[in-house]
């Protein structure tokens, strides 16, 4: 496994996790408590389940066919110093969590380190940003750069560890179908600053 940079260990710090046991099942309820909030985003058309079942050409629109494509149903966690498989709603800021070649990822997400001996992470986030090529995780002098996936987002190749960094409505996903740009019809990303956080190309140009 890689090692963990500067960068990664102040975030950890900052998120009050650690990357060998993870959250307690106490330390995840009381932030799911505090926070208010599950690990689901609203899809584009919210609708009774009556009215979907009444008027499936609904489910057949572009924005909610792409939606139901990438959201994802769970996520393998490190809670207690063990993994276990959780559905992906119950995640929380601060859970540590494994992501594997053809996995969905499952919130807003740092990459902290690489497993099994890759060298490089492929994750195609195109669904949600509009980038063309995938985002590459390449380790550099033993570890990676603190690079930020999106809820939303599936693994090419390789297989790492990941710090959660938001859920449900915070996540860029959710700020996307606010703002009805998803699915993207091209980049929606400015830029993102140091700790990964994305300027989007809303009309007000605001940060998310």
């Amino acid at each position: 496994a890689t090692a963990l940079s500067q960068a990664h260990e102040d975030l950890l710090v900052k998120l009050e996790t650690n990357i060998d046991s993870g959250l307690t099942r106490d330390e995840a309820s009381k932030r799911r408590q505090d926070g208010g909030l599950f690990n689901v985003v609203d899809p584009p058309l919210k609708c009774p389940a009556w009215v979907c079942c009444l008027l499936p050409c609904i489910k057949s629109i572009p924005s909610m066919k792409k939606f139901r494509e990438i959201v994802p149903e769970d996520a393998e966690v490190l809670r207690e110093n063990k993994w276990v498989r959780y559905d992906a709603a119950n995640l929380v800021p601060g859970d540590i969590i494994r992501l594997v070649s053809h996995d969905c990822v499952p919130a807003d997400c740092i990459m902290l380190r690489l497993e099994g001996g890759e060298d490089e992470m492929l994750v195609d986030v195109r669904a949600v940003t509009g980038e063309e090529r995938p985002r590459s995780i390449v380790v550099q002098d033993g570890k990676i750069p603190p690079v930020k996936l999106y809820y939303g987002g599936s693994v090419l190749q390789g297989s790492g560890l990941a710090v959660v960094t938001a859920i449900g409505s915070q996540t860029l996903l959710a700020t996307l179908i606010r703002t009805k740009k998803f699915p993207p019809k091209e980049r929606v990303l400015i830029a993102e600053d140091d700790a990964g956080v994305p300027f989007v190309t809303t009309q007000e140009n605001s940060l998310v």
